[in-house]
């Protein structure tokens, strides 16, 4: 039994194997350059500073030779040659870029709306990715993390929010790296700087969090209270047994008075003294 195969087309689109497949240079584009680097060799002295280039140690150059990537891997640093006539080139940063994703209003799973902003810390890996692979790598990328920040923020609650700052910034870090790695970005870290809350939501949670400090207060001075009755109880239960102890007390009490400087002095006198009924 045979199968039919149906063709799918896909305009406008090649495949990375074709790429790989197909022949770098063909015969008129040999010529051409041949031709060129003829002319080139026998002007030298004159078309030299138009075919050396310099890129710092920090910078890589993808070499585009009539219109097709000259190398997988870009030239760098330092000197390299070119051919002034057909060839072009684009240099590439590799430096960390920072840049601040702009202030944005998000709504939470448990449909609260902050407004939240965030730092975003990259660099390029591939040099000839960024410029074969994407038309503007970085504003693609900043475009990317303002996307990729309100989609993850809108699957977590306030609460998750507040407390789980770290977690956040990571899940969106680890998003953004592996949507920009066919682009040949690395993306570093991303921080959550700020998160503000609707007014109304302030002052509720303002409120709720004084309730709190207030019930906290009333358990701890509750359990003071209980604690002391019990050592009044338990003193009273030591000077039922021995008489003699509120005696002490009484002498304890005149030293107190008599190292302050009081106008006033008190003697008390022992309970037998007075008339029993």
């Amino acid at each position: 039994m045979s199968e039919t195969q149906i063709p799918i087309t896909t305009p406008n689109y090649r495949d990375k194997n074709d790429d790989d497949d197909a022949d770098p240079a063909g015969g008129c584009d040999t010529c051409i350059v041949g031709f060129f680097t003829v002319i080139i060799i026998l002007l030298f002295p004159l078309f030299l500073p138009f075919c050396i280039k310099i890129v710092q140690e920090y910078e890589r150059a993808a070499i585009f030779r009539l219109g097709r990537l000259k190398n997988k891997k870009a030239s760098g640093p330092g000197i390299f040659f070119v051919n002034c006539f057909t060839d072009t080139y684009c240099k590439v940063d590799l430096r960390t870029i920072v840049f601040d994703i702009p202030p944005q209003e998000v709504l939470t799973k448990d449909s609260v709306t902050i407004r939240v902003d965030a730092v975003c810390y990259y660099k390029v890996v591939d040099a000839t990715k960024s410029v074969v692979s994407v038309d503007s790598a970085s504003q693609s990328t900043r475009l990317l993390a303002q996307t990729s920040l309100r989609n993850i923020l809108g699957t977590r609650t306030l609460t998750e929010l507040l407390s789980g700052r770290d977690e956040i910034s990571h899940e969106i870090q680890t998003t953004l790296d592996k949507a920009t790695d066919p682009w040949g970005i690395f993306v570093e870290r991303v921080e959550l700087k700020d998160l503000v809350l609707p007014a109304s939501m302030q002052r509720a949670m303002a409120a709720e969090a004084e309730a709190s400090r207030e019930a906290k207060a009333k358990i701890i001075q509750s359990e003071g209270e209980k604690n002391a009755s019990k050592n009044i109880a338990d003193a009273a239960r030591i000077i039922a047994e021995a008489p003699q102890a509120i005696q002490l007390r009484y002498l304890q009490t005149l030293t107190t008075i008599s190292a302050e400087k009081n106008s006033t002095i008190i003697f008390p006198l022992p309970i037998e003294m007075f008339p029993q009924k």
